[in-house]
């Protein structure tokens, strides 16, 4: 006869029996610390912590506690009592499934406990050694109930103590049914479902005799955490929370191996309907609150509904209110379609309080949403290079905004794979100001091989982005494996603007329980970088605003810092979906010295027609951007951004790469930031050739010092001037001179013409007469006609018209302005001889490679 196999339940127990001499010295060790713990504390002091435990009755567990939430002036605006959906069972309509899938998660052996698990205790009280008191929760139902209805969640022996005491009081007064009935109606689920009833119509659209195995487990395991595991926002995490339920159901016998399987092979996304909470005020805004307030130890998710509890947050009305018109109207924007999706978080530079959440479009309460301000993990593009590229290189290696570096070809490390500007164009030498202007790519990676892996990634951390893994090149380009938010970005850039401290976003000020507790969750500030690393990555942020590719988020007379950010899709998406051109996301992250502002915007779900395909499109994030800041900036003066004493301004004449002199053609001149100590030539440490080209050219005087060279210059061409103001006065003099002289050269140049008239008068006339006889004693022989005498010019007055000098002759006809305009352009020809003279141009044209070097640094 063939062996009979033992059951599986019979193994188990077989199995466990090895155990039990475990679990003995277990629990003996367990106890002996409680003994200890209470000899230390005395028996007397446990009794009176017993007797200070609250009251329990009839109306202990009626959930009137409604909490209430205020908004950044303290005025009450939600009474979370009225924003749930509850409706009360009895114990006798839930499904035993249902009830053993809560029972299989948290209290497996609550049939048969008096309200507290020594055994559980014991298991807790063992972690909490190794791991810190409070690191491992030892609670039964009955203790949770007491919990939820009574007591806070603080982690303390004296509440401990009273929550063991509660437990026995109410096992005492209550059935196991109207325990875990109590259990069932109080409990939260999140999304705005309180109890089993609410969940179940929320999540599934069922009624609790309706839910299937896999239903019942996936809401089994949300009390625990209903943020974290929410199957909308987090599905994966849902469905192996899930998992375990089911897997546990299982091995204590409450469905078979064929429901097990049948059960793991639904996925939570095709489980969960399109219903969900509905808020009086942004749901998106309350997202973060329920998020917050979960990881506070000293509160359980049913206290943020029900515990009494007055939560102050930081939301500004008016602001969440013109978010969502921004969004969801077109009143201000026209989107290009209802599917086009777009996230804002909008917090305080100063604070980090988060003032309003746009968490997306067409966006209704009651529906399954996405939360796009908070919840998705996007790359962030080029909005990443001031975080991963260029503020590192400013805080670890002191590099000025003037700092050189060459976009040329380039690859990433390993691989023959090219980087590529989106023009697919080089740029040759400029500064990283001019790099981070128009968002080039390859002086980004460069900058970032430059700073270091670690040490970009410690930066980052510093602003609140995190990385679980290494990071590469890529990264310094905003191609993450696991990307990042909104409110990330948000709280990244707000540090930049507030000199370099970082505050955590955050959406809640303080929480004040029923018996006047208070926890300020504040966060402390951290100094995240240098204020001279703040202050010049501001600046060159404004560069991209004011000049570059952020051109469309410039505010009315307010100064405002911002990147742009794009993501491109890789070339198999690309032919999968057909695209020939567009991108999948576009974000804008800016500040003033008032708000930060970080804007996603794409399509949820990418598609042959859903991806950002026009010019247009691609620059809404910015829109948006503005529409928001402008609105909140009428709410008093913006201050202008302030350069700290570490910070120096530095004029460069970008031919010689020495300073500006007042002489530098302006076409040449660049003001920079450098941080204190720091000198031009550190700016050209990646280029030290282009530095040494510069120092060979020709200077007037090379023997000298840069700096002597520079004074010489400024009092030589102040002597210049000085000249041609000496030698215009003594023109002029010798003008006015020359014409006096003429007018008495002219008297005197008369009386001796007269002079000589005469005396040649006389002589003709002797001539003549001398003449005139011999022609009369000729005429008496031989008679003739009389000769006229010739009329003749002085020699002198013949020889100076023809030796005066035409502008002389006609000065008198010059007009005086024609004049000084003369003399002005001779002035200028001058200043000009000089300045070729000084450049060791001497008037010649530039060679051909000091003509390439012009336009390069005009590029």
């Amino acid at each position: 006869m063939e062996d009979k196999k033992p059951s599986r339940q019979k193994q188990k127990k077989e199995k466990k029996k090895g155990k039990r001499k475990g679990l003995f010295f277990k629990t003996i060790l367990v106890f002996s610390i409680l003994i200890l713990v209470a000899l230390s504390i005395g028996g007397f002091q446990i009794y009176g912590v017993m007797q200070e435990a609250p009251e329990m009755n009839e109306e202990t567990f009626n959930f009137s506690n409604s909490s209430t939430v205020y908004d950044q002036n303290n005025q009450e605006i939600f009474d979370l009592n009225g924003g749930e959906h509850r409706k009360s069972i009895e114990i006798e309509e839930v499904p035993s499934i249902v009830r053993n899938a809560f029972i299989a998660i948290e209290d497996i052996r609550f049939e048969s406990h008096n309200g507290v698990d020594l055994r559980r205790i014991g298991g807790a009280a063992v972690s909490n050694i190794t791991d810190g008191f409070g690191s491992e929760g030892g609670s039964t139902i009955t203790q949770q109930v007491v919990k939820n209805a009574i007591l806070t969640s603080e982690k303390t022996i004296e509440r401990k103590i009273q929550e063991v005491y509660l437990a026995l009081k109410l096992e005492q007064q209550y059935t196991k049914d109207e325990i875990l009935e109590l259990y069932l109606n109080k409990i939260y689920f999140g999304n705005g479902a309180y109890g089993i009833v609410t969940a179940a119509d929320n999540y599934f659209g069922k009624e609790v005799k309706e839910l299937t195995i896999a239903e019942a487990a996936l809401l089994a395991g949300l009390p625990q955490r209903p943020s974290g595991y929410n199957p909308y926002e987090n599905p994966e995490l849902a469905e192996n929370r899930r998992n375990i339920v089911l897997s546990l159901m299982y091995e204590h016998g409450f469905i078979t191996e064929e429901e097990y399987n049948n059960a793991l092979s639904v996925t939570v996304k095709d489980m969960v309907t399109e219903k969900g909470a509905d808020h009086s005020i942004s749901a998106a805004f309350m997202d973060q609150v329920f998020k917050e307030l979960e990881e506070i130890n000293e509160i359980t998710p049913s206290m943020i509904y029900n515990g009494g509890l007055k939560i102050y947050t930081t939301l500004d009305p008016n602001a969440q209110q013109h978010v969502e018109k921004v969004l969801n109207t077109n009143e201000y924007i026209t989107y290009p379609d209802d599917e086009f999706q777009a996230g804002i978080t909008l917090i305080d530079t100063k604070s980090g309080e988060i003032k309003a959440i746009g968490g997306g479009r067409n966006q209704n309460a009651g529906e399954n949403r996405t939360n796009y301000a908070t919840n998705i993990q996007r790359s962030p593009g080029s909005t990443i290079k001031p975080i991963l590229s260029y503020g590192p290189a400013i805080e670890y290696l002191k590099w000025s905004t003037f700092q050189q570096i060459k976009d040329e070809e380039m690859t990433y490390k390993g691989t023959d794979q090219v980087i590529s500007n989106f023009n697919n164009q080089y740029h040759g030498m400029m500064s990283i100001r001019e790099a981070l202007k128009n968002s080039w790519n390859i002086p980004a990676v460069k900058t970032f091989n430059e700073v270091g892996y670690e040490r970009a990634a410690q930066f980052a951390s510093n602003l609140g982005i995190s990385f679980n893994d290494a990071i590469y090149e890529s990264y310094a380009l905003g191609s993450f494996h696991e990307g990042i938010s909104p409110l990330e970005l948000a709280g990244a850039y707000s540090a930049f603007g507030n000199g370099g401290i970082f505050h955590e976003p955050h959406t809640v000020r303080k929480v004040v329980f029923p018996d006047g507790t208070e926890i300020n969750l504040k966060p402390d500030p951290i100094r995240a970088m240098n204020d001279y690393t703040a202050y010049m990555i501001t600046d060159m942020l404004q560069t991209v605003v004011n000049e570059g590719t952020g051109r469309y988020a410039q505010l009315d007379q307010i100064e405002v810092a911002g990147k742009t950010g794009t993501t491109n899709f890789p070339k198999e998406i690309k032919d999968q979906l057909n695209i020939t051109e567009g991108v999948p996301d576009v974000w804008f992250a800016g500040y003033t010295t008032k708000y930060t502002a970080a804007v996603w915007t794409g399509y949820s779900q990418l598609s042959e027609d859903n991806y950002i395909k026009t010019r247009e499109d691609r620059q809404i994030a910015q829109h948006i951007f503005r529409e928001v800041m402008q609105e909140m900036s009428k709410e008093g003066e913006t201050a202008a951004f302030q350069k700290p004493d570490s910070v120096e301004e530095i004029t460069i004449d970008t031919r010689t790469g020495k300073m500006a002199s007042s002489w530098t053609d302006s076409d040449h001149i660049v003001t920079e930031l450098f941080v204190s100590g720091t000198s031009i030539e550190d700016a050209y440490s990646l280029v030290k050739d282009e530095w040494q080209k510069k120092q060979q050219r020709p200077s007037r005087q090379q023997n000298q010092t840069d700096d002597s060279e520079r004074e010489d210059k400024e009092r030589e061409a102040s002597s210049i001037v000085d000249e041609e103001k000496v030698n215009v006065e003594n023109k002029e003099k010798q003008e006015k001179k020359d014409d006096e002289d003429n007018k008495v050269n002219e008297k005197d140049d008369q009386l001796e013409t007269n002079e000589e008239t005469k005396e040649e008068t006389k002589e003709e006339t002797k001539e003549e007469t001398k003449e005139e006889t011999k022609e009369e004693k000729k005429e008496e022989k031989e008679p003739k006609e009389p000769k006229e005498p010739k009329e003749s010019k002085p020699e002198k007055e013949q020889e100076r018209t023809n030796d005066q000098p035409a502008e002389s002759s006609n000065n008198k006809d010059v007009p005086k302005e024609e004049k000084k305009s003369e003399e002005k352009n001779e002035t200028e020809q001058q200043k000009q001889e000089y300045t070729q003279q000084d450049n060791g141009i001497n008037g010649q044209q530039l060679s051909r490679e000091e003509e390439s070097d012009v336009e390069e640094e005009v590029d």
